[in-house]
């Protein structure tokens, strides 16, 4: 029996793994807790290689691993599990797992995916490369919306993978494509695995899903960067479309207008509402069709309007009004209310009070003295008129000195300054010279054919971009918390099921029993994960990693090169879910021995587990691609073309390391 390269790699890395551990134990002088902490981790990563359940993994070798350590208390083995399982469920971040799930699996099968691609397929057709771009921009608006890495290359390799093998493309650069095109769901906002990482580490939500927004971005464009390049380099991997399969049809009424006036659409359309069609009625177009189709084409203008309208608003916004102060000399007003006496000429009085207000206590003496009425318990001070007379009282400032501001009813009288707009800088104008010029370009462009992707992009692309945003936005600029996010999201999901006509009892059903099933394993994973880190922990695992570390006398970019090194290993042979919640507590407490901000690291690991779904043997999208592909194309053509983007991958995070800001720069403006 000849068994299979991938399997051979995982044979020997669990014999290297399990050879490790032996030796360290051999080596130990004597074997303590730690070394039996050491020693579960070893057993978990082989125990998951070879297929057992990755939660009950964790939660077994947890508790009886606890158990051996201190078998004559086995209370502490218990109090372990339940305490670990209740802190898991009273978190309440994890609630909003279950609704971005439950609109993902609506937004699927709501069949936006066909006409998503379709219509960017077209409207890129120009492009090098266009099938591959259009895949990759599919995958990340569908990854983003769903955040199901195996549902987003599923349904690519079942929609895309035909079209691109019958075009012509290089089969290692279509799976390329699909693969690390829908693994953009696990980096994008709204995600389950930063949802994961937060709940871990500790980190909150909302700032790491501001934190993504630009790296996925910028990965993404690295990607259809590289394809781009790579189909000018060699257009024989990636062959151009043919004008037969850039055709698009035009309605007949349209064609009418096409053919009697101009292609070009925005001029066609008024002339053809003031008279410009030959012939009895206008040629059977009738006005409201005209009409339609001219407010679908002034659309991109009236959003061009409406946002510069916006800009000048933010642009020309008044600062916020200040009260100056007083000039020296002149006489400030009192709060309103004050019943204030006069300040003792020459010297510092203290500042009026309300009578039965706390005051100071009147000096009797030259030592310091009880209040009067001390042996009665505590009393009110005496009023303000003692303290006035008091030769140890502190008066207020006299008429030349340094005056207390005006109270907000006599603003008038202290000199507030009246709120005017600002005059609109200079990059607005430029901003808004470059946007008409984009608008006087866009139309001259437009003809009918293009009107028509452009309804077929307002029909799948921006109902998907437009609940992403409000999903997004929501979050991001702190109107919901990401579970109250995620109900928006998902009653969007079904509003746009309803929209689509797909919405039944069997589509909410089917909708429901995955989001249950997908959930179930999530939570289960995180009990596994805190019963496993509790463990860990109690056995001293943790102490003893942290005392290795240390050891090193690594530097801040040492410590992170080996963590992300690491991090890079382990996606071979485990998956994301694995990753965060056994390994994250031990590197999580780290950090701070090394000045890492903790929103900072999650950021890198995002992009980092990227691999967790590209890098072989464990490479779960290629055998969601697999699953799907033709027989011709082998599982190893598959594993050739994630390799690229694995490397795009390691760039990607080498410029968010060297440019921290394209992570941290919105949190910053947007939470500090």
């Amino acid at each position: 029996m000849k068994i299979r390269k991938e399997l051979w790699f995982g044979f020997t890395l669990m014999a290297i793994i399990a050879s490790g551990t032996a030796t360290m134990l051999l080596m130990a002088p004597t074997i303590t807790n730690g070394h039996l902490g050491l020693m579960m981790l070893s057993l978990v990563v082989v125990a998951i290689m070879l297929g057992f359940p990755t939660a009950f993994t964790l939660m077994g070798m947890g508790m009886i691993f606890t158990w051996i350590a201190y078998e004559e208390n086995t209370s502490k083995t218990l109090t372990l599990m339940v305490q670990s399982a209740f802190k898991v469920m009273g978190n309440d971040v994890l609630i909003s797992i279950p609704l971005f799930v439950f609109m993902g699996y609506l937004v699927e099968r709501a069949n936006l995916i066909e006409k998503l691609f379709k219509s960017l397929h077209l409207a890129m057709a120009r492009v090098p490369g266009s099938l591959a771009v259009a895949t990759i921009f599919t995958c990340a608006v569908f990854a983003t919306a769903t955040g199901i890495v195996g549902a987003v290359v599923t349904l690519m390799g079942l929609l895309a993978f035909p079209q691109m093998l019958k075009g012509g493309y290089d089969v290692r650069v279509s799976a390329g494509a699909i693969t690390a095109g829908g693994c953009l769901g696990i980096l994008i906002p709204p995600s389950v695995m930063l949802i994961v990482y937060g709940a871990t580490a500790g980190v909150s939500v909302v700032q790491l899903y501001a934190g993504a927004f630009f790296p996925g971005l910028m990965l993404a464009g690295l990607y259809v960067l590289y394809v781009v390049l790579l189909a000018k380099l060699k257009p024989n991997l990636m062959p151009p479309l043919s004008m037969t399969e850039r055709f698009v049809p035009l309605p007949a009424a349209t064609e009418r207008v096409s053919t009697q006036i101009s292609n070009t659409a925005l001029p066609a359309l008024l002339r053809a509402l003031t008279g410009g069609l030959k012939g009895p009625s206008n040629q059977g177009v009738s006005t409201g069709y005209l009409l339609g189709q001219l407010c679908i084409t002034l659309l991109p203008l009236m959003m061009f309007a409406a946002s510069a309208g916006l800009g000048w608003h933010l642009n020309t916004k008044a600062p916020e009004p200040v009260a100056t102060m007083a000039p020296m000399g002149s006489e400030m007003a009192e709060p309103a209310g004050a019943d204030a006496p006069e300040p003792a000429e020459g010297g510092l009085a203290e500042p009026p009070r309300e009578e039965g207000g706390l005051q100071e206590p009147a000096a009797a003496g030259d030592g310091v003295k009880e209040p009067p009425g001390a042996d009665a318990g505590v009393q009110e001070p005496p009023g303000a008129s003692d303290a006035a007379s008091s030769a140890a009282a502190v008066a207020e400032p006299a008429a030349g000195g340094v005056q207390e501001p005006a109270a907000a009813a006599q603003a008038d009288s202290a000199g507030a300054v009246p709120a005017e707009r600002t005059p609109p800088t200079r990059g607005y104008y430029i901003g808004l010279g470059v946007g008409a010029l984009a608008m006087v370009a866009f139309y001259a462009m437009l003809s009918f054919q293009r009107l028509e992707i452009f309804k077929m992009l307002l029909a799948s692309f921006f109902p998907l971009v437009v609940l992403i945003m409000f999903v997004l936005g929501s979050i991001v600029f702190g109107l919901a918390t990401p579970t109250e996010a995620a109900a928006v999201g998902a009653f969007g999901g079904v509003l746009l099921a309803i929209a689509y006509r797909q919405f039944n009892f069997t589509m909410l059903k089917e909708s429901v029993f995955l989001t249950a099933k997908t959930s179930a394993m999530v939570c289960w994973l995180f009990v596994g994960s805190a019963i496993f880190s509790a463990a860990f922990a109690l056995l001293g695992g943790q102490e003893l990693v942290e005392r290795w570390v240390m050891s090193m006398n690594l530097s801040k970019t040492e410590f992170l090169v080996l963590s992300q090194v690491i991090i890079f290993i382990l996606g071979w042979p485990l998956e994301w879910t694995e990753i965060i919640v056994i390994f994250m507590p031990i590197f999580i407490p780290l950090l701070d021995n090394f000045g890492v901000d903790p929103l900072f690291f999650g950021l890198l690991v995002a992009l980092n587990l990227q691999t967790a779904f590209l890098s072989p043997p464990v490479a779960m999208a290629a055998f969601y691609l697999k699953g799907v592909s033709p027989p011709h194309v082998t599982l190893n053509q598959i594993f050739a073309g994630m390799l690229p983007f694995m490397g795009i991958q390691v760039i990607a995070i080498v410029l968010l390391y060297n440019f921290p800001g394209i992570g941290l720069w919105l949190p910053e403006v947007l939470y500090k």
